[in-house]
């Protein structure tokens, strides 16, 4: 409800849950709008996934799930090293979601049938020092104004600041 009173009009683009795997479909014309689908009903996965989007420039935002790779789980050490690289930016945004929503993040680096992460500490720092350099030098702008929202809808103004210093030193 909130992405979508937010970015249906001004960015064309509604947010909707899904099946079993979410995607993103680009608008297919002037009059239609993108989607940004979420996995069954999990706010994790919504909030994943407008992080996606909110980090995907307007030429990525024209190709099906931002014209990025996909390799499933069970990624050899290569695939996952080049699968965390690109997630750094999104999870640390989907962090800072969660924190604005009143919930917890989990760091993913969905690669369970696989061997896991290369460096799970490595990347949740990664990810961690991402997040902090968005609220020092700002985040994204449709990031910044989805934030500022959930901010608002949940209460979390007076609060983000403390609970991210609890969440982010948790995560060490």
């Amino acid at each position: 409800m909130l992405f979508n009173d937010l970015f249906r009009e001004s960015c064309r683009t509604l947010l909707v849950k899904g099946g079993e795997e979410p995607e993103y479909c680009p608008a297919k014309g002037a009059d239609s709008l993108a989607r940004i689908v979420f996995a069954h009903d999990y706010f994790a996965s919504a909030l994943h996934e407008v992080s996606h989007w909110c980090i995907a420039g307007q030429q990525r935002r024209t190709l099906p799930d931002y014209g990025y790779w996909y390799s499933p789980d069970g990624r050899s050490v290569e695939q996952q090293q080049a699968f965390e690289k690109v997630e750094v930016k999104p999870q640390a945004l989907e962090w800072l979601f969660s924190v604005a929503a009143g919930t917890r993040f989990h760091i993913s680096v969905d690669n369970l049938s696989g061997k896991g992460a290369v460096d799970e500490c490595a990347f949740r720092q990664q990810v961690r020092s991402q997040a902090n350099v968005y609220l020092t030098q700002g985040l994204p702008a449709r990031a910044a104004l989805f934030h500022q929202t959930l901010l608002v809808f949940y209460g979390r103004q007076r609060h983000f600041n403390q609970e991210w210093l609890t969440q982010s030193a948790d995560k060490a």
